[in-house]
């Protein structure tokens, strides 16, 4: 074969590649403009009137997601807040943060909380941060208490012969510990903490719910109640669920009619877009050989730019 023909198929290769190239970059320009638009309506929408809901639900713990969740809402265009509660508690720490959060975000805007399945313990504690509470007929509210519990093996370990040995600073270090009989100083020690917590929690659901001493010690021993007997104690506004609560909104703080409700989730909360899976999808629908080779050079383009204790809770058989 002559210099002239290789030189002719060269250059035959060579637009081929440079072809398939172009449409690769295309392609990818296409989907970065889709998703730019996409995130830009997103972003649009939130600076649009709008009511936010956000949903706390199982064990509580006030972790930074959720504190963050609730401070975007503080922070959005959001007329409101619908906080849909479904949970039967979690720590004290952890229910007081967002009970905290949801009382900044109340100073701004109404906030109402609806109940689905249960507000119950450190539930109530966030259902109390609300302005409203609407919760339905068989819906669990309450379980007004503080928990502190630990397993004792210390008879067992005399059973088989085992003797734990601990040398500490003072008696009341680490104690109690399980391993051993608990002492009175130990026991009265932890209960001074039980009954510290249990005042605080008393003390916002009297001011919250606006009790007098008698009706908050019909609430407060730990029991839950239904939806129906909550509403002649006092512990819920308004039967129902979020149509109701945003009835209330509409009629009682002046929410304009027929608002939005967008939902926040953990996972939509300052997720960037990841050009680089969109350049590999692009490249590999393509059919582009040097797939891995497009996709590499994007991602180091994007890497170079940054874009990538105490217990309330409530549970069957343990009511506290």
């Amino acid at each position: 074969m002559n210099s002239s023909v290789e030189t002719v198929l060269d250059r035959r290769q060579l637009r081929r590649k440079l072809t398939r190239w172009r449409i690769a970059a295309l392609g990818l320009a296409v989907v970065a403009i889709l998703v730019a638009a996409g995130r830009f309506a997103g972003d649009a929408g939130s600076l649009t009137p709008h009511i936010a809901r956000i949903d706390i639900g199982g064990l509580i713990t006030g972790d930074r997601d959720t504190l963050k969740l609730i401070k975007s809402a503080e922070e959005s265009k959001a007329a409101a807040l619908i906080v849909q509660v479904s949970s039967p508690g979690g720590t004290v720490t952890g229910s007081e943060h967002i009970y905290d959060e949801l009382r900044r975000v109340a100073a701004k805007k109404p906030v109402v909380a609806v109940v689905d399945t249960m507000a119950a313990s450190g539930g109530y504690i966030v259902a109390l941060g609300a302005d409203r509470i609407v919760a339905d007929g068989n819906s669990l509210i309450g379980s007004i208490g503080v928990l502190f519990q630990y397993p004792n093996v210390s008879k067992l370990l005399d059973t088989i012969g085992v003797k734990v040995e601990t040398i500490k600073s003072s008696p009341l270090k680490a104690a109690p510990n399980g391993l051993e009989p608990t002492s009175e100083a130990a026991r009265a020690a932890i209960d001074a903490l039980v009954v510290d917590s249990y005042s605080w929690f008393k003390s916002i659901v009297k001011q919250r719910r606006n009790l007098n001493d008698a009706e908050l010690a019909a609430v407060s021993d730990g029991r839950v109640f239904t939806g129906r007997q909550s509403m002649s104690l006092k512990l819920i506004d308004e039967f129902g669920g979020e149509r109701e609560a945003i009835a209330w909104l509409e009629k009682e703080r002046g929410v304009a009619k027929g608002l939005p409700v967008r939902e926040l989730k953990k996972n939509s909360v300052g997720k960037p877009f990841n050009l680089f899976s969109a350049a590999a999808a692009v490249a590999a629908w393509l059919g582009v050989d040097s797939a891995d080779t497009l996709a590499s050079q994007i991602k180091n383009v994007q890497g170079q730019a940054g874009l990538d204790g105490l217990l309330a809770i409530w549970h069957v058989g343990h009511d506290q």
